[in-house]
């Protein structure tokens, strides 16, 4: 098998761990609203959900299209970055069990999580996301996806962050 389908193998790979993500967030989130959870920033989830979506699709069309030759090094340590942040994200998840969703809801009342990943960086999910945007595409030097995503999503996540920091305000 190519390098190339190999790669598209990854990114379905991960593709897959995203729909899993959006299941476990759409039932969190439905836990969240019935108990009086509101919800913050809105207006930036559809781009975060664009984004998200152009990295995938970005990463193989530039495998695809420009054809970069693998370089072993970049390859194999970027592939342990990407399954590291994969695990990080699922600790991430695992931690705040019910009050995690993709999306920023509040449960008035609800105790500030402050274990796991938690204890030592207040946004380690986000931390997964920026390793992973920057460490799938890198995997087959796509480089051209990992600067534009990387860029792009720090503008995202300064809007983010914002918007959920506010919102945490509200938890006891």
């Amino acid at each position: 098998m190519s390098s190339e389908a190999w790669f598209t193998v990854l990114v379905l790979a991960v593709g897959l761990e995203r729909v899993a993500e959006l299941a476990v967030s759409q039932r969190n989130a439905a836990w969240s609203l019935a108990r009086g959870g509101v919800e913050s920033g809105r207006g930036h989830y559809p781009f975060m959900v664009v984004l998200h979506t152009g990295l995938l699709v970005g990463a193989l069309a530039e495998v695809w299209l420009r054809r970069p030759d693998v370089v072993p090094l970049l390859a194999w340590s970027m592939l342990a970055l990407v399954l590291l942040a994969q695990g990080l994200r699922w600790w991430c998840i695992a931690t705040l069990g019910r009050q995690w969703n993709t999306r920023v809801i509040v449960v008035p009342g609800a105790a500030r999580v402050t274990g796991g990943p938690y204890r030592w960086i207040p946004h380690p999910n986000y931390v997964a996301v920026v390793v992973e945007g920057l460490a799938l595409p890198l995997v087959h030097s796509a480089w051209i996806t990992a600067v534009v995503f990387t860029a792009l999503n720090g503008l995202l996540l300064a809007t983010r962050v914002r918007a959920e920091d506010a919102a945490l305000t509200r938890l006891a």
